[in-house]
């Protein structure tokens, strides 16, 4: 990468105040490595924890405290990635471990945009917990049971999950903003016992009635309807439905109490997560509650130096992975600050206005959004207090170098930022920040702990300094534990394991760096192949989204002449035109800050980029269109009908 200086480096003074120290400090001591009882540094401590993944992942099971018995076994079958078992004789619960504290401090504080905002205790939340437990089990919900959620990123909602895992139930959610066929596709598949839903949600200041959704989804899930109250009238609604009815109502007849936590298997399911579906059904991924916990407390206390007490923020809905994430800080004791809606409502001050009045410690946001702070002129450094803030985290997409630059320049200069990768697949990261270590601008900080990660060309060989796939060649506890409805596991077989033999094969197009560090050049199935060399398109968008007159890009490989060919579509600046002096300019600036062979034969204007609901442009459904071929979920969508924009058009017949 030739950077000639990091953007940010922990001092020794404060590296050795961070929990990750003092967790390798504690296992070093633990486990007799006798020359001077110490790891002498990071990758020393990293390369034990792969090597020895039962001592690493009992260490952080004791370690983090975690409720529950974890028996003398940690890992069977360690060598082979299918059968591989972690914990096979502990007993523990999710939401144990999550209602991790008492009292009046703040459990869960919560924004929906500028309309709605309160805050919830400790007890508040065990209260919630209890009596909805209760309710849960006079349904008849039990162990392995689904209940399925349509819900706003709220506390009610977390209070929902952790009662469901309380139990032994599996939890499942998307946002209200999928479409009928998208919560069809989703909880369809997995016949949930009850399906919890919002009366109506606030989007860009504007309210959003889902009453007609609810009604049809409702009549083919044939599962009582619990309605939560936030912008509607839940009891219009309720009174609507067959079995529908409030939260209120639902909850009435039982008086919080003790609660009662059924401890169950490590590998005993507890999320059911779904692919973004965009190229056939979603999948339905199972995680399990060990695996789950033991890697989120991983991330949070030694990845993220997350303490008891502080606030913790990610932006997200209730249909990415990252809220699962996020859920999880309760398990360290941390404060969860909740935010539902458009980031840029009233306008685009509206979370750091959120971190400066709750001092966040932690900012979790997108690649996206940090671009888009930075286009909207936005300087946070110069109009907000973020003297609490200390880490910032950015997934969902490559943040690209200009966007490291931007954080220090416009947000907080002596912030550690943290790119993170990894994703639904494992509910978690493969690569993401190290406190440890400095930030060097484009590159994520490196691998996970006890997370075998490396980089394999086409012949599975490892390779430094170019790019391949990123792998992960040993087992760990957050792999799924199935996929819903794939009895005899081909289709989780074949959505990781046939690429190479053993080995989890992730579908990122990946590259280590002169500092150990990981550059993630896009998604490996959406590569172009130009000539027969293969290029990531974030190596595009990196120099393209640069541009003040380019808002968005999106990139795909169109069939042509025996070869590939590069196509860039770009949407640009509010009443600009794509003419030949802007094409040119925008060839120039890959040939010269990519390469010659990332240059794009044709640069077309649109006027929108189909997306995910969590905001990931889509690529593969793109080029579908652009070749004529159908597009097996545009309900994953959340603009399907930007994709009618890249139908039959005339500039790709030449």
């Amino acid at each position: 990468m030739g950077n000639e200086q990091p953007l940010w480096s922990p001092s020794k003074e404060a590296q050795q105040k961070t929990p990750l120290f003092q967790f390798s400090e504690w296992c070093a001591e633990r486990y007799g490595r006798k020359a001077d009882k110490r790891f002498p540094d990071y990758d020393a401590f990293y390369a034990w924890s792969i090597a020895e993944r039962g001592d690493f992942w009992s260490a952080v099971w004791d370690f983090c405290g975690v409720k529950g018995e974890r028996g003398v076994r940690a890992l069977i079958d360690g060598d082979d990635m299918l059968a591989a078992r972690f914990f096979p004789d502990a007993a523990l619960n999710f939401a144990e471990n999550l209602l991790s504290g008492t009292g009046a401090g703040d459990a869960l504080i919560f924004r929906g945009e500028d309309k709605v905002s309160y805050r919830w205790s400790w007890d508040r939340l065990r209260e919630e917990v209890s009596r909805l437990q209760q309710a849960f089990r006079e349904l008849g919900i039990g162990k392995g049971d689904r209940v399925a959620a349509m819900m706003p990123n709220m506390p009610e909602t977390i209070a929902c999950m952790l009662a469901t895992a309380s139990i032994g139930a599996i939890w499942s959610s998307c946002s209200p903003d999928f479409g009928e066929q998208g919560v069809l596709d989703r909880f369809g598949q997995i016949g949930p016992k009850l399906f919890i839903t919002c009366d109506a949600y606030w989007y860009s200041g504007k309210l959003q009635d889902v009453s007609a959704k609810v009604k049809a989804v409702s009549e083919v899930l044939k599962a009582p309807v619990l309605v939560v109250p936030y912008a509607g009238d839940a009891k219009a609604l309720a009174a609507s439905l067959a079995g529908g009815r409030t939260l209120a109502d639902f909850t009435a007849p039982f008086e919080a109490k003790a609660l009662k936590f059924e401890r169950l298997p490590f590998s005993h399911p507890l999320y059911i997560l779904f692919s973004s579906g965009t190229t056939g059904v979603p999948k339905c991924i199972v995680h399990s509650a060990g695996g789950t916990l033991l890697q989120h407390l991983k991330e949070h206390r030694f990845h993220c130096s997350l303490q008891p007490g502080e606030k913790l923020f990610y932006f997200t809905t209730c249909g990415w992975m990252m809220w699962n994430w996020l859920v999880s800080g309760l398990a360290v004791g941390a404060t969860l600050c909740l935010f539902d809606g458009s980031p840029f409502a009233p306008d685009g001050n509206v979370l750091f206005d959120y971190a400066q009045d709750e001092k966040f410690a932690v900012f979790g946001t997108s690649a996206k959004y940090i671009d888009a702070v930075r286009k909207g002129g936005i300087v946070p450094k110069q109009s907000h207090d973020l003297s609490a803030l200390r880490l910032i985290t950015s997934t969902g997409s490559p943040l690209s170098p200009e966007g490291f630059s931007f954080v220090y320049e416009g947000v907080k200069s002596d912030v550690h930022l943290a790119s993170i990768s990894g994703g639904t697949d494992i509910v978690s990261c493969f690569v993401l920040g190290n406190p440890l270590k400095p930030v060097w601008r484009g590159e994520i900080q490196g691998p996970g702990l006890g997370l075998a990660v490396d980089v394999w060309d086409d012949d599975g060989r490892p390779i430094r300094g170019e790019k391949g796939e990123l792998v992960c060649t040993k087992a760990f506890p957050s792999m799924p534990v199935m996929f819903w409805n794939d009895p005899e596991g081909r289709k989780y077989r074949a959505a990781y394991f046939e690429r190479f033999d053993n080995i989890w094969c992730h579908g990122d197009f990946a590259e280590w760096t002169e500092h150990d560090g990981i550059v993630i050049h896009g998604r490996s199935d959406a590569t172009l192949n130009p000539g027969g060399v293969r290029i990531g398109t974030a190596e595009i968008y990196n120099q393209v989204e640069q541009m003040e007159e380019v808002a968005e890009a999106i990139c795909i490989g169109q069939d042509w002449d025996d070869d590939v060919r590069v196509i860039l579509f770009v949407r640009l600046a509010s009443g600009l035109m794509l003419d030949d002096d802007l094409v040119k300019a925008i060839k120039t600036r890959i040939r010269i800050g990519a390469s010659p062979r990332h240059v794009p034969a044709k640069v077309i204007q649109v006027a929108d980029i189909p997306r995910t609901k969590s905001g990931k442009i889509v690529e593969l459904a793109v080029r579908d269109v652009v070749h004529g071929r159908p597009v097996k979920n545009k309900e994953a969508l959340a603009n399907p009908e930007a994709l009618d924009l890249f139908a039959g058009l005339a500039e790709l017949r030449s």
